[in-house]
């Protein structure tokens, strides 16, 4: 077990961005209790950090998990009549489903290591994201959503969902894609803020947060896919953290990925990121907008960012793995 530092401080405070398709292994295993079941691994290593003296702020993808839920609803739709469940809506109902595992499962994690004080020391805020109505995004619909599906299986979906855009990402499938706007502003930041300063964990910004824009003043959703890493970026600069970690399925960032030339980058600059990116080094669906955001959280005032897997975050931390990014 890790030791336990004392408090932590402004300075000992981490925002940790998990990954939807981290959340399923493989296509064998993506029900619900497949998912809590990784989310309890993910949270034990997230536990050691906490032990450690850090306040853990916990933001997560949902792409698969919005997609099992419009499928259903359009099951439904078809066979008993039932009404189509809005994008934006689902985005809502998949923070507080994956919020209310991530929460338990750290708290738990704690409670078994011996934080007698843990249980409720975790909550999930349901988070909404201002974005730009006038958003270039809403004309080109780039943001995968929903599992993967293999090149056979193009001709059914283009005859079921004929507006649908499909893309290929990374290699791995094809996927669908909407709409995905930059977010602007995060509306429950204060309340963020004060769990924080009051020694909760928080989970918030699921799936990049609940896109909404303001009409006549007041908030109305939009039927969107704000990018988790981009909303966790400016979340995690909004509240003053020092470190943002981008927790994905490799241990480090690589050039040439997947090639007999990969190269495994340890510690980068902002500079020498931006140049690997204009060379093209990191895929535009996967590696590529984690890149960006950690771009962003050092330019908006961040110290660092780490991008490794969930079992390497405590080493991570440590300086003994993952890709550092620093000014």
């Amino acid at each position: 077990m890790a030791k336990k530092a004392k408090s932590a401080t402004g300075a000992g405070l981490i925002v940790i961005a998990i990954g939807g398709n981290s959340l399923i292994k493989n296509m064998a295993h993506k029900t619900v209790e497949d998912q809590y079941q990784a989310i309890c691994e993910t949270m034990e290593h997230v536990a050691d950090l906490v032990l450690r003296g850090y306040r853990v702020v916990i933001t997560h993808g949902n792409g698969p998990q919005v997609g099992f839920i419009m499928r259903r609803s359009e099951i439904a739709r078809k066979v008993e009549g039932l009404h189509i469940v809005p994008l934006v809506s689902c985005v809502a109902d998949t923070q507080g489903a994956l919020g209310y595992q991530i929460q338990q499962a750290l708290d738990n994690a704690l409670r078994r290591r011996g934080e007698t004080d843990a249980m409720g020391k975790t909550v999930t805020v349901v988070t909404q994201v201002e974005v730009d109505p006038g958003d270039p995004a809403f004309d080109a619909p780039s943001k995968p959503i929903g599992e993967f599906y293999m090149d056979e299986q193009l001709p059914q979906l283009k005859r079921q969902h004929p507006d649908w855009i499909l893309k290929n990402d990374a290699n791995r499938g094809w996927r669908r894609v909407v709409p995905s706007p930059r977010p602007k502003k995060i509306i429950e930041k204060a309340a963020i803020s004060t769990l924080v300063a009051e020694g909760f964990n928080v989970v918030t910004v699921g799936g990049g947060g609940i896109p909404v824009i303001r009409k006549d003043g007041d908030l109305q959703g939009v039927d969107a896919v704000i990018d988790k890493d981009y909303a966790t970026a400016l979340l995690a600069a909004g509240i003053g953290a020092p470190l943002m970690i981008i927790s994905t399925g490799v241990r480090r960032v690589s050039l040439n990925f997947g090639t007999p030339f990969e190269t495994p980058l340890a510690t980068v600059t902002v500079a020498e990121m931006k140049q690997y990116l204009a060379e093209g080094h990191f895929a535009p669906g996967s590696m590529a907008p984690k890149v960006r955001a950690a771009i962003q959280f050092i330019e908006d005032g961040g110290r660092e960012v780490i991008i490794t897997s969930p079992e390497t975050l405590e080493a991570a931390v440590l300086g003994q793995e993952g890709t550092h990014i620093i000014p």
